[in-house]
């Protein structure tokens, strides 16, 4: 053995890492690069710094940085995910900057200025089980900071990780934007809190106080958001806000939502998002905070999926104060309508993972709305084999009723299946008896419509029915997508392309987006806009490569700008996927469309040589 002395001590490490850093390089090297850069620049180094943190070496997406106090460790990784929750905010999801950190108690050897060990090794080890945002903490650290911190912990028992002999409990830090008031220092209130204490699924909520059971539907919680304007009295602003976004929520019929006198008694309390959903019984909390500079404001909101911890939607709104109530509506209904296909998606996804022997109607639906969203020829199918299954469970239940007239609906459009007179019938008579059957969401009444519109040709009914749906919920995306399709097919271009632009604003990250952007084509070919006409069909066959019906508007819009070779390519790319298109044929199921728009279709397809038999 060597007489040399090893240099050893005990040191706070924090590791991290870029989530999906290869994913995010693949894509955009120099992007992802000058991303992290900043990053390090304007937020990382200057935090660790500010708590007394020594970097001790970066790799291309992390970072190993030592304290001497576990406290700052953990204070500097809480402040820096809250802050990347911000920045991510306007951030598409697939090109956030999100870290992993884990941090660790431990001995470590010092060399040259590096550190080895067992204490790295298991901080190393903690990083790869935190969530991409999150944050893991051996019980070692755990132990140093549960009564010196006011910060939610959840315990995930023991975890067997690479190349460490013995299991390493571990403790997780919920990372929300609540942040807890200078005053919030005593054990006792963080106990009455329910911080500063691991909790389990099974643990009671707080001292007397009794969790409550979830709802049979989504539910969700607007929490009060932080005033961080430093003016007391924009309160009153910061109130009304979440106040309107409360309601323009509940105008929401398939989600359970926690009225605001109850919600509000959070306000100004250090509380943890976990604890707030298991007192008032909801799945999902919304929390969001209000910053100032002169006369413009800036407002941040997450979604929260509490059952897991993960961040289902993060945004910010700017605006200027000249007209407050304004901007309390623009901002209420831009959330409202952002987070809809959001929570949809989670339950869509929770649903998915349920046995098959507990299914409900509501399951059975979800699971058909994914395979919908699929928009294949199986997935129709099989969403229209599952929404009936619903029914057969509960015969009354209109979104699944109304879901199979928008799956016969998009099997057409496709060609996919022969659709016979019964399948068209059953879906027709679903519809309205989805119509007659629902009184207040705003979604399966727009489902209606469109069917009725589309294989019935029942313009007037469509049109009255969206309205309908419009007045209960203004930011229903789906009944302004549904509005524009109409405009579009009856020659109101200006209309359509009005409405999908308020359908697009309201839900930036639907499914079925290419549907958006192939109504914005129609609608400039009704006005005879054509070079606009194949740019907004090209935006929607990127999204969908196999749209037939945008790929129509396209042949029919270089067709009328005399572009006869780009015409018949095009076409011949539709006929690869729909060989039997024919003009008889597609006169025969454009009933729907005006006739001026049907001409000016026809002229175009058969200028590129579409067959008329």
């Amino acid at each position: 053995m060597s007489g040399e002395r090893v240099e050893r001590r005990l040191a706070a490490i924090l590791a991290a890492d870029v989530a999906g850093y290869s994913r995010l390089m693949g894509e955009d090297e120099e992007g992802t690069l000058a991303a992290l850069r900043a990053v390090r620049r304007e937020l990382a180094d200057p935090k660790i710094a500010e708590h007394r943190g020594r970097i001790v070496k970066t790799t291309g997406d992390g970072l190993l940085v030592e304290f001497a106090s576990v406290v700052d460790a953990v204070r500097c990784a809480v402040e820096m995910q809250r802050e990347m929750i911000t920045r991510n905010a306007a951030i598409p999801p697939q090109h956030r900057i999100e870290f992993r950190m884990g941090i660790n108690l431990g001995d470590i050897i010092i060399e040259d200025g590096d550190i080895f060990g067992d204490g790295v090794n298991i901080a190393a080890r903690l990083e790869a089980l935190a969530e991409p945002g999150g944050i893991c903490l051996s019980a070692a650290a755990y132990e140093q900071v549960r009564d010196r911190l006011d910060l939610a912990f959840d315990d995930l028992g023991e975890q067997q990780v690479k190349n460490i002999t013995r299991p390493v409990r571990v403790y997780r830090i919920p990372i929300t934007l609540t942040l807890p008031t200078p005053s919030a220092r005593a054990p006792s209130l963080s106990r009455i809190a329910g911080e500063g204490e691991p909790r389990r699924a099974s643990d009671a909520v707080g001292e007397g106080k009794q969790g409550l059971p979830l709802p049979d539907k989504p539910s969700l919680a607007v929490l009060p958001f932080q005033n961080l304007t430093g003016d007391a009295e924009q309160e009153y602003f910061v109130d009304g806000m979440v106040e309107e976004i409360t309601t323009a929520i509940a105008r929401l019929p398939w989600l359970f939502v926690i009225a605001r006198n109850s919600a509000f008694t959070y306000k100004g309390k250090p509380v943890a998002v976990k604890q707030v959903a298991q007192e008032l019984g909801v799945r999902y909390v919304l929390e969001g905070s209000v910053r100032k500079a002169g006369n413009r404001v800036r407002i941040t909101g997450q979604l929260i999926d509490t059952t897991t911890g993960a961040h289902i939607w993060a945004d910010r709104f700017d605006g200027a104060l000249d007209d407050i109530f304004d901007l309390q509506d623009q901002v209420a209904s831009s959330v409202a309508g952002a987070i809809e296909p959001k929570l949809r998606r989670s339950e869509i996804e929770r649903a998915s993972r349920k046995p098959t022997a507990n299914l409900t109607a509501y399951d059975l639906y979800l699971r058909a709305l994914a395979q919908s969203y699929r928009y294949t020829d199986q997935g129709l199918a099989e969403a229209v084999v599952l929404a009936r299954r619903a029914l057969a469970i509960d015969p009354s239940y209109a979104p699944a009723a109304a879901l199979v007239g928008r799956c016969r609906g998009l099997q057409r459009v496709r060609r996919w299946g022969a659709l016979s007179d019964e399948d068209i019938g059953e879906a027709c008579r679903l519809a309205r008896q989805a119509l007659e059957a629902e009184r207040d969401d705003a979604e399966t009444i727009g489902l209606a419509a469109w069917t009725l519109f589309f294989l019935a040709g029942e313009a007037a009914m469509a049109a009255a029915a969206l309205d309908r749906a419009l007045a209960l919920n203004p930011n229903a995306a789906h009944a302004w997508l549904y509005r524009g399709a109409i405009h579009a097919l009856r020659n109101e271009p200006e209309a359509a392309i009005e409405a999908t632009e308020r359908a697009r604003r309201l839900s930036p990250f639907d499914p079925y987006s290419f549907f958006y952007a192939r109504n914005i084509a129609a609608a400039h070919l009704a006005a005879r806009r054509f070079e606009q006409a194949i740019q907004w069909a090209d935006h929607a066959l990127h999204e969908q490569p196999r749209l037939v019906a945008a790929m129509r508007v396209k042949v029919a819009a270089l067709a009328h700008l005399r572009r006869f070779d780009e015409a018949r390519a095009e076409l011949d790319r539709l006929l690869a996927i729909d060989p039997k298109q024919t003009i008889a044929g597609f006169r025969e199921y454009a009933l729907h469309m005006a006739p001026e728009v049907l001409e000016l279709h026809v002229a175009g397809l058969r200028l590129a040589g579409l067959p008329e038999e």
